[in-house]
């Protein structure tokens, strides 16, 4: 096998990948894209999009400077020939050597910060048509999302990892929260919870009383805290998204509110419950609109998306009425059913017919919908 990185990774003393491991997925991931560009009859691939450089790096690579870009900093080219490369201009370079790609097996090309020729080089250093994952002129645009969507077990660690911080972090915020405290209080207290253990934040749906109700994307506009208090929010590391919602209420839960999220989780957990290989879009969006007519909310499937499969991207599909994608093995899912003002939201994983919990918060109230005789937690909502 080759030596595509020579470092294991290590966060907080924990090993979550052997430098042993983490080649043999490295190594993989290669191998895969080799055989990708052979079949699609490409001399080579450019990878700007961050999603993609970092499932070909196993996540050790992070080129984003500009938070909201979708890419970043530096290029890579993987031939079908095997070569490897990175492409930078001089002035980032010495810090992507040192912090990024030290430890990889990417040749790097350099040039001034004023004359990129990034296309240009890789054409001449492929010797043949290349792909592209971002428009240009003259290369053959392509998407990775096939070769991402299924995870390998180092994958799977990071994302365990991720996942569980995520829900720390969520949980800590909650706790935070007061009366007063304005959307922006809220998006504050959650996003240094976040960034002091090393995620970014990718998503920020804060919102609270009134506006819970009105607005399925309601983002943070100020209106400070009476009653009800939402926490909506993507996180990522290593390029890897997780997606979850939390709720508190000071005072007691008004009736109506709690049969809505009683509801929502029973949508949720019937998602979950059809989240199996080889089940399509389609199909998992008419078990969504099933779900709702049976808790008595027939059509709020019309009102916003479902939610679907996650990985490298906040979503990387939604169910939708005529979707074609396929569930796969050792996918992630965030499912979001929501029904006016009340919300189930974790992230999962589908392994070998089994759904695993990236983002429990066991502390927090649980609402335990039964599906075919199985226990699909959600979260309920924490009262003060």
């Amino acid at each position: 096998m080759s030596e595509r990185i020579r470092k294991a990774l290590v966060v907080g003393g924990a090993t979550l990948a052997t430098e042993t491991a983490w080649n043999a997925e490295l190594e993989a991931k290669h191998e895969e894209l080799v055989e990708w560009l052979h079949a699609q009859k490409l001399a080579g691939v450019l990878l700007r999009r961050n999603e993609n450089v970092a499932w070909v790096t196993g996540g050790a690579v992070e080129l984003r400077v500009l938070t909201p870009s979708e890419t970043g900093v530096a290029s890579l080219l993987i031939t079908a020939e095997g070569k490897r490369y990175y492409f930078t201009a001089e002035n980032e370079a010495p810090r992507l050597h040192d912090e990024e790609f030290g430890a990889l097996d990417f040749e790097p090309v350099l040039f001034p910060w004023y004359g990129d020729d990034t296309i240009a080089t890789a054409q001449k250093l492929a010797g043949g048509q290349i792909g592209s994952d971002t428009p240009s002129a003259g290369l053959t645009a392509v998407h990775l999302y096939p070769l991402r969507q299924s995870l390998s077990e180092t994958e799977i660690a990071r994302y365990r990892w991720l996942g569980a911080q995520t829900a720390d972090a969520t949980v800590e915020s909650l706790h935070q929260v007061e009366p007063g405290m304005s959307e922006y209080d809220l998006e504050a207290i959650t996003a240094e919870n976040l960034l002091r253990r090393g995620i970014l934040p990718s998503v920020a749906l804060y919102a609270v009383d009134d506006r819970i109700y009105k607005y399925k994307h309601a983002v943070p506009r100020g209106k400070r805290l009476q009653q009800y208090g939402m926490l909506n929010l993507c996180s990522r590391k290593w390029g890897l998204a997780i997606s979850i919602t939390r709720f508190i209420h000071f005072g007691n839960l008004p009736a109506e509110l709690a049969a809505r999220f009683e509801a929502s989780a029973q949508v949720n957990a019937a998602l979950l419950d059809a989240t199996r290989e080889d089940a399509t879009s389609a199909q998992l969006f008419g078990i969504a609109k099933d779900a709702y007519a049976a808790q008595g909310f027939a059509g709020d499937e019309q009102l916003h998306h479902q939610g679907g499969s996650t990985g490298y991207g906040e979503r990387e599909w939604v169910a939708t009425p005529n979707g074609t994608q396929t569930v796969v093995n050792h996918q992630a899912f965030a499912w979001n059913p929501s029904i006016r003002g009340a919300k189930a939201e974790d992230t999962v994983l589908l392994s070998d017919g089994k759904i695993e919990w990236l983002t429990a918060t066991p502390e927090l109230p649980v609402i335990e919908p039964v599906v075919n005789g199985t226990k699909y937690p959600a979260a309920g909502v924490l009262m003060k």
